[in-house]
Parts: C-alpha cells; sequence; structure tokens
C-alpha cells in the first residue's frame, strides 16, 4: 500500500470505526472520516472529519479526492427499524454509490465491512463451523432487512471486484469493547444483562471478538489481504451460558439461570416489535435476532490468523473495558 494520500473510514464515528480510526493513526496514516453524525470526540491525532451521507454523491466525490486506502464501515447496525426500507437505502444503495465512485479514482484497496449474519443465515442448520468457502446464501434464506440488505451490498462487492475495484470483504463476528456509542445489538445485550433486564435467556452460540482484534483485522486486510478475497474476523466460539459465566466471573453480578426455548423467544420477540412501533424504541429483543441466534453462529476464524496474521486479544479483559465504560457514561443503574 502507498504511505501517501488518505485512509477514509466510512462510519468512522461508529463503534468498529472509532477503533479502526485509532489503529490507523498508530500506524501514522493520515485519517479521512465520514460520518451521518460527527461529534466532538477528539481522536489521538489529527483526523479529517466530514459529515454526510453515503446516499450523497457530492460528498462522496469529495471525501474520495486524494484517497489511497476506503473502509467501508457505514450502515445501520441495529437488528430492526421501525423503516425497514433504510436498512436497503444505506446498507445496500449506499455501498452501490461509494463503490461506483471508488472506481473513479485510484484506490489501492477496499475494504468492505459485512456481516456474520451473511454467512450464518437462518436456515443454516448444519453443525459444522462456517468458514470463508460457504457460497453466499439466497436472500430468502436470511433472518430480515439488515442480513438481506448486507448481503445485496456484499453481492455489489464483488460484482465490482469483476469490474477491477480492489476490494477485500471482512466479517466481524461479535465485537466487544469500549467506545460504543450508538449501544450496537452486543453492547446492548451486556448493557442489559449487567442491569437485571434480562430475566432468562436463549441458549445458543456466540463468537466474540475484542473490538480492537476488528480494528486490526481491517487494515491488516487492506494491506495483506487478497483482491476479492473474505475473512471472518473473530475469535472466541462459545455459548450463551458461557458467556454469562464469564460475566459473573469478571464483573461479579449475577446472571440469569433461567433458559428460555426458542418459541418462546420468537414469540416475545414479536411482540417487543409491536410494542416499539407504537413507541418508537428500539426493541429488547427483534425477531431478526432471534433467528440468527437460532442458527449455528460457530466459525473457523483461521483464514484471517493464517494469512492477515491476526492478533488473539483477551476477550474477558475487552469485557471489562465493556462494562467499564457504559458505567462511566451512565448507561449502568
Amino acid at each position: 500500500m502507498s504511505a501517501h494520500g488518505f485512509s477514509l473510514v466510512t462510519g468512522g464515528l461508529g463503534f468498529i470505526g472509532r477503533h479502526l480510526v485509532e489503529a490507523l493513526i498508530k500506524r501514522g496514516k493520515q485519517v479521512r472520516v465520514l460520518d451521518i453524525n460527527p461529534n466532538t470526540r477528539q481522536f489521538h491525532g489529527e483526523v479529517d472529519i466530514y459529515k454526510g451521507s453515503i446516499l450523497d454523491r457530492n460528498i462522496i466525490e469529495q471525501v474520495l479526492e486524494g484517497v489511497t486506502d476506503v473502509y467501508h464501515l457505514a450502515a445501520i447496525p441495529h437488528l430492526w427499524s421501525l423503516n425497514t426500507n433504510d436498512f436497503f437505502e444505506v446498507n445496500f444503495k449506499g455501498t452501490e454509490i461509494l463503490l461506483n465512485e471508488a472506481k473513479k479514482f485510484p484506490i489501492n484497496r477496499f475494504v468492505y465491512t459485512s456481516s456474520e449474519a451473511v454467512l450464518s443465515g437462518w436456515r443454516h442448520k448444519s453443525i459444522e463451523p462456517i468458514d470463508e468457502t460457504q457460497p453466499l446464501p439466497l436472500p430468502e434464506e436470511l433472518p430480515g432487512p439488515y442480513s438481506r440488505s448486507k448481503l445485496l451490498a456484499e453481492k455489489a462487492v464483488h460484482k465490482a471486484v469483476q469490474e477491477g475495484l480492489p476490494a477485500v470483504i471482512v466479517y466481524p463476528t461479535i465485537p466487544i469493547g469500549a467506545g460504543d456509542v450508538n449501544l450496537t445489538p452486543p453492547t446492548r445485550m451486556i448493557k442489559d444483562f449487567l442491569n437485571g433486564k434480562t430475566l432468562a435467556y436463549l441458549e445458543c452460540n456466540l463468537n466474540l471478538i475484542p473490538v480492537k482484534a476488528v480494528a486490526e483485522g481491517h487494515i491488516l486486510a487492506a494491506e495483506m489481504g487478497s483482491v476479492g478475497e473474505r475473512y471472518i474476523l473473530g475469535q472466541d466460539n462459545m455459548k450463551m451460558s458461557e458467556l454469562l459465566l464469564m460475566i459473573e466471573q469478571q464483573l461479579g453480578r449475577k446472571m440469569p439461570k433461567r433458559k428460555v426455548p426458542y418459541s418462546v423467544a420468537i414469540l416475545a420477540a414479536r411482540v417487543m416489535e409491536l410494542m416499539a412501533k407504537l413507541n418508537h424504541k428500539m426493541p429488547p429483543a427483534s425477531v431478526e435476532g432471534v433467528r440468527l441466534a437460532g442458527t449455528n453462529m460457530v466459525f473457523d476464524c483461521s483464514k484471517a490468523r493464517k494469512e492477515l496474521a491476526l492478533s488473539q486479544y483477551s476477550t474477558p479483559q475487552a469485557l471489562l473495558e465493556a462494562a467499564g465504560w457504559l458505567e462511566e457514561h451512565g448507561h449502568l443503574d
């Protein structure tokens, strides 16, 4: 990669994006951020911040000027929205616009942040760990509008690769750590457990990865990843019950012991979504989230370790950092 020019991070003020920007600064990169909701947070270094939407072609043209590497993270990260069309507008059409404009510039690498949901799929019943050899599913095989929008966006990236864009795709699993200002689903889940708002849980498989490792994985994908390749950025496979035990041991808070069957969880999620449509508040659980929890969600993450030399970070430490940040910012009772 060229040592000159900007590294553009779309969604650079989101959870993963903030950590990615800091990691790029530490590597001596000139960083430019495009985000719909920039705030006054100061990075540990100079950052060129633009306020705007990835749906705005004019701002896209501006931020791509002088850029050598693009990290496209901007998306609606939640598993529920009052208007489901927002997922397709931002996650899919926004990606298409950025791809089309990026092809006009001498980009060295375009790293697209996909989602584990695209690989797992609602109807994925195999007991084998999921890896990058798994073909992309059909839209109807996915659990909801979020994952379907990310699938369509990823297909657009593959098409752009065929047209000459040097893109690489990464799939973060469940990132944990400090700084999740938007309270994405993983952090919201931890917050609710710590606040005692979740009285029972659905046993399921999870793959956790410290958010700092996810940030590093993005940079390594740009530096060492092969064009057109896909890399799962994950680390620790575990059961939900194992995560709850880790929370108890690390943070000293009692976790729920009662399990609920899938049928009860999906019914509860439907009721919560109905209530959310009335009060316009994010539901504690979504139908898409429960459907995802009902799939395999066990990942083989060895490709990123072998080909990108992705480091292993401490998951318990990341959990402590997440809890500390939640407490510091008034999210814990």
